[in-house]
């Protein structure tokens, strides 16, 4: 037998291997297991709200606002848990714009640097926006009904985020997403209801968020990144 009927034959006995599908984009438990599983949490408080007992969702939900009322009575407990409900039953967009930021930056610095990042934007928005309410309804400026609001959700938190992965971009791709965020922002202004002292604060709260993000931990993220990286490679 000839050495070219050999290989064809060599060829013929070898397992058929199956394309496997890779979609490197999506959050995944291996690689970015802080998105893939805060947002299985929201998931799960979401189809809780849809498919639960409605007056325990409610009470729980009053419980966890982080309205003025709530922060002076219990400010750890509702600091914490109004970041696992979603303002909504619309679990699908907060998974889109979760994989488009919130993944994104944990791939290039990390989970628990990204953990620091978005909690840090839910916590300092948060107060950053509600003490000053509470300062005024102690004032008497405003009443007391304004401290008892629905005030929950995620987007402190992934404004902080999203202002962070802007400033680690590059180009014209930095000044594109830079433009997309404000555009976010500009738009929630345009599409709500400022007769309203909450609207007025969710707006306040997302503008300080995203520039918390892009001017406060952006360039100390800019400037750590590329030692993790040259720290790796030495190591190797």
């Amino acid at each position: 037998m000839t050495a070219e009927a050999e290989q064809v034959l060599q060829q013929v006995d070898r397992p058929v291997t199956k394309p496997r599908l890779r979609l490197p984009l999506l959050p995944t438990p291996k690689r970015t297991p802080f998105t893939f599983y805060y947002l299985l949490i929201l998931l799960g408080t979401t189809l809780f709200l849809r498919f639960g007992d409605p007056d325990l969702g409610a009470r729980l939900l009053r419980l966890s606002s982080t309205d003025a009322h709530n922060l002076w009575r219990r400010p750890l407990f509702s600091l914490l848990t109004s970041a696992f409900w979603l303002s909504g039953e619309a679990w699908l967009p907060y998974a889109i714009v979760f994989t488009l930021a919130v993944a994104p930056l944990e791939r290039r610095i990390g989970s628990l640097p990204t953990v620091g990042v978005f909690f840090s934007g839910h916590v300092l928005a948060t107060l950053a926006t509600e003490l000053p309410v509470m300062l005024a309804i102690h004032l008497g400026v405003l009443p007391r009904s304004d401290g008892h609001w629905l005030d929950i959700g995620v987007s402190y938190g992934f404004f902080t985020t999203a202002g962070a992965l802007v400033f680690l971009l590059s180009g014209r791709a930095r000044l594109w997403a830079l433009v997309t965020m404000e555009t976010f922002i500009v738009l929630f202004y345009v599409t709500d209801d400022f007769d309203t002292l909450a609207a007025v604060v969710t707006l306040i709260g997302h503008t300080t968020a995203a520039h918390l993000g892009l001017l406060g931990w952006g360039p100390w993220l800019r400037r750590r990144v590329p030692l993790e990286r040259a720290v790796r490679r030495s190591s190797q």
